[in-house]
């Protein structure tokens, strides 16, 4: 077997730009969204849980001609981990010509990006076109790099963080610049775009802060028995998703509240389905396969020394 290295989260950060990452995850996003014209092969993620632990491990392959990769995941989501990252795995890159393998990479790092990318993209067609706040709810991986992510597309005047355990919420605010909150509710309100990144099992936030046109990103669970958004919120809003499949099977935010699913976020990019950028949006967002695969492609394309060219506005809003 010829030889392959492995990129490493602390390389990953370095090499992985925004400015690449989000419209290779926007291209990933519409070419998902038109699968049965692609070709595009991806199965909704397989579990194995780990109840005693409350954690499980996923697999999730995929394969895009279009996106030229054969990819697959690895991961184990534990996040009442103390001592351990909560996401911990690899994604493994394949020849989509030949099979062989091409590179390994840390998963936890490629999860967070790619993760804060689709939100990025989702927030760029949903929300409305000059956001002034953003709030984060959270103070892991996740809130960091939807941080970083979002400020590089987007010129935010005010960033707040909310977190349950308010040191960490105060730690983020100092190393991202931005305003820590005692409450959730005091994040929330008259924020322009919402980010939901914790563990929680139960909403966290309530219809009654949001103000109307606000966008959210529902990120935090990929679990049917968890939620981070009341009902009266999903019902009322206007709901896109990331896969229709997966978020039947996933997302407890949909099932738990019945809410409908308006569209895909790739056939919203496609111009299949309009925005609703006047009311109230929710992007719930579980992950999928297709977002890995096309991350670990530009990652193999950039050490290689040919990174994708950029496509699509991603000029700061």
């Amino acid at each position: 077997m010829a030889s392959f290295g492995f990129v490493g989260g602390k390389q990953l950060e370095r090499i992985l730009n925004y400015r690449l990452l989000v419209p290779c995850i926007e291209r990933a996003l519409a070419n998902f969204s038109q699968r049965s014209e692609t070709g595009l092969v991806q199965p909704v993620r397989n579990k194995i849980v780990v109840d005693q632990h409350r954690g499980y491990l996923g697999v999730m392959p995929v394969y895009s001609e279009a996106d030229q990769c054969l990819a697959t995941k690895l991961i184990t989501v534990y996040p009442d981990n103390k001592h351990a990252p909560a996401h911990q795995g690899v994604v493994i890159l394949f020849d989509h010509r030949d099979g062989r393998i091409l590179q390994m990479m840390d998963a936890e790092e490629i999860t967070a990006r790619r993760t804060a990318a689709a939100s990025a993209v989702a927030t760029k067609h949903l929300a409305v076109s000059k956001p002034r706040v953003l709030a984060v709810l959270g103070s892991g991986i996740q809130a960091r790099s939807h941080i970083e992510c979002l400020r590089s597309l987007f010129d935010f005047e005010e960033v707040r963080v909310w977190s349950r355990t308010s040191s960490n919420a105060s730690r983020l605010a100092e190393q991202s610049q931005a305003r820590a909150c005692k409450e959730a509710e005091h994040a929330v309100r008259d924020a322009d775009v919402i980010c939901t990144l914790t563990a929680a099992q139960q909403p966290i936030i309530s219809h009654r802060w949001i103000k109307p046109g606000a966008h959210i990103n529902a990120v935090g669970s990929a679990l049917p028995s968890h939620r981070e958004i009341d009902t009266d919120t999903m019902l009322n809003a206007a709901v896109y998703v990331d896969s229709r499949d997966a978020a039947m099977q996933e997302a407890g935010d949909i099932l738990l509240a019945g809410a409908p699913v308006l569209a895909e976020i790739g056939e919203v990019i496609l111009g299949k389905h309009p925005a609703h950028r006047h009311r109230t949006t929710v992007f719930k967002s579980v992950g999928i396969a297709v977002e890995d695969g096309a991350t670990a492609r530009l990652v193999y394309d950039i050490l290689q020394g040919n990174p994708s060219s950029p496509q699509g506005d991603t000029n700061k809003s």
